[in-house]
């Protein structure tokens, strides 16, 4: 696919899939470092164990919020300020029964997660360190759903199926780029191995986190991130807004190609 038509698909279809995104090495360093953290058994099955806030473990998993292939995509479709934030890990082992269709955008903050999935305009990129099959805990999604205004598109709403949902496998090295908005889940795992995912969210500059702000991160931290992941690891609270009295002022381009229907037909 094109950049136009990855860019089309995310916006459209709700999310775009990046094939061989993460080579084989890269992959097995990621595996290693995951090796050694404790996961927590999330409530509905133990044999599905997540871990957030790993983005600052070093190593692998810290170089990946910089990864160039797709920074370099996602600032062709979000604009080229990127903000990340925030990293989550999950594996799913045989017998992990398949997770609700759901979305991770919660735009009034949730009890889990806080508030850092409320900004309006958001993504999650799902790096896949195994193979996605019909049987190993493939991905499932509900095409479009993130551009219904329905009650039914409700973003604190589950469902336990739809018969427009789609399954998608992939090989590991696999990339998948969703809308915070769009309803997806994982299958069940039957199989005989499990499968390990670390899932990294990113939103435009100018698009912030509503109601409540975040803990900014650790200047300790920042201090010891490599020069491309801290670039992206700016104020998680900022944001573009008018306060001052009257109309916002008028940006004085007459071309604005983040807007333009032509922006699918990029190379």
């Amino acid at each position: 696919m094109s950049t136009g038509q990855r860019i089309r698909s995310l916006e459209v279809e709700g999310y775009v899939v990046l094939p061989a995104t993460l080579d084989a090495e890269t992959v097995a360093q990621l595996k290693a470092q995951a090796a050694a953290w404790d996961p927590t058994p999330v409530h509905y099955s133990q044999h599905q164990r997540t871990q957030s806030d790993v983005q600052f473990a070093g190593g692998a998993v810290t170089d990946l919020i910089a990864h160039p292939p797709v920074i370099g995509f996602l600032r062709a479709a979000l604009g080229p300020d990127l903000v990340f934030m925030h990293a989550h890990y999950a594996i799913s082992a045989p017998g992990h029964p398949g997770m609700n269709l759901h979305t991770d955008s919660h735009p009034y903050g949730t009890s889990d997660w806080g508030y850092a999935f409320s900004a309006p305009r958001q993504v999650r990129v799902l790096y896949y360190l195994d193979d996605l099959t019909t049987e190993v805990a493939p991905l499932r999604v509900i095409p479009r759903s993130h551009l219904s205004m329905h009650p039914d598109a409700n973003p604190y709403k589950r469902y336990p199926s739809h018969p427009d949902e789609v399954v998608i496998t992939a090989p590991a090295g696999t990339a998948v780029v969703i809308n915070l908005a769009l309803f997806h889940a994982n299958g069940p795992n039957t199989g005989s191995r499990a499968r390990e995912m670390i899932a990294l969210s990113y939103r435009p500059a100018w698009c912030g986190p509503t109601v409540q702000d975040l803990e900014p991160w650790p200047d300790e931290v920042l201090a010891s991130l490599p020069p491309a992941v801290l670039e992206l690891c700016g104020d998680r609270n900022q944001r573009a807004t008018h306060a001052e009295p009257g109309m916002p002022p008028i940006d004085p381009r007459t071309s604005a190609p983040g807007i333009s229907p032509r922006r699918w037909d990029s190379a």
